[in-house]
């Protein structure tokens, strides 16, 4: 139960911060979020591309207010951009963005959302690359998957992110699993009411393989994102009976989680993506890593215990 918790204290600006503050807090942090800008991502690119890993890259920010922060948070992905079109690299290094960033939440988000990640969407085909558009709370979902759509018909290799625990994700994900579509699954990570989501894992576990098999049975391409060895295994399997290959599918697993899978996948011939992140305002994304897996609180809490 300390998920909820700790999504709570995500939303805190006073424990924002008192850890932004903690000496130790800035060595564990770097386990999830390498760099804060371009120039310090660009090694880590490098790096996981030559030992035969794919990226997906997120510019971390949350808490958009005004549109001038919007357009900064798209000035940011087309920065990042030309940095990967120097590279040439393709859809080994692709984006992932979330809409809030782009200004969703503001008074006319949606069609400001829209404006602002259309730019974004059109520079990565443009150097042959692409974005998936993250998954947010439910309330937001309605929004996400209209600009999903209205996307895919310029660039039909957008993707989206669909989230297990939710009631309605079976639905969503039999309508997405069509021919040139890309899903990524992941279990969820906001906190949801009972209303709409399952609360407990075992649930969720069973939900999301059964989402995971639709996007097996479609014709579109599924993306695995979980850490979850069952998951993993899981998935393999449901792959095979729908008469996948490697290359068919994919995994995505977070920066700096199971680092040692990430190289195994790759090697038996997966295709293999790491979320990576960076950034200055990290907090957020910081504290929902912590959420998400109680080895993550530990690892943090051992970090400041141990700390000279």
């Amino acid at each position: 139960m300390l998920g909820p918790v700790i999504l709570a204290a995500s939303r805190s600006d006073r424990l924002r911060r008192v850890v932004s503050a903690a000496p130790v807090t800035k060595p564990v942090v770097n386990r999830f979020i390498p760099g804060e800008s371009v120039d310090q991502i660009v090694p880590i690119i490098v790096d996981a591309t030559s030992k035969g890993l794919e990226l997906t890259m997120d510019v971390v920010g949350e808490d958009i207010t005004t549109p001038e922060q919007a357009a900064a948070a798209r000035d940011a992905y087309l920065e990042l951009i030309e940095h990967l079109k120097a590279l040439d690299l393709g859809t080994r290094a692709e984006m992932s963005v979330k809409l809030s960033m782009f200004g969703q939440a503001l008074e006319g988000g949606h069609e400001l959302a829209l404006s602002n990640v259309r730019p974004v969407v059109e520079a990565a085909a443009a150097i042959g690359t692409t974005v998936t558009l993250d998954a947010e709370d439910h309330t937001t979902l309605d929004s996400m998957f209209a600009i999903h759509g209205e996307l895919r018909k310029d660039f039909p290799q957008t993707g989206c992110v669909i989230q297990a625990y939710l009631f309605r994700t079976e639905d969503d994900a039999r309508r997405l699993a069509a021919a040139g579509s890309r899903v990524r699954v992941v279990k969820g990570a906001y906190k949801e009411p009972a209303s709409v989501a399952y609360q407990e894992k075992p649930e969720i576990d069973k939900a999301y393989i059964r989402v995971l098999r639709i996007l097996m049975e479609g014709d579109g391409y599924p993306m695995v994102g979980s850490h979850d060895p069952r998951i993993v295994e899981i998935a393999q399997e449901l792959a095979r009976r729908a008469g996948r290959k490697p290359g068919d599918f994919e995994f995505q697993m977070l920066y700096g989680i199971r680092t040692e899978e990430h190289v195994r996948l790759a090697r038996e011939g997966h295709r293999m993506r790491v979320y990576t992140a960076y950034g200055t305002d990290w907090y957020g994304y910081f504290m929902r890593r912590l959420a998400e897996k109680p080895a993550n609180l530990l690892f943090f809490l051992r970090s400041v215990l141990t700390k000279n």
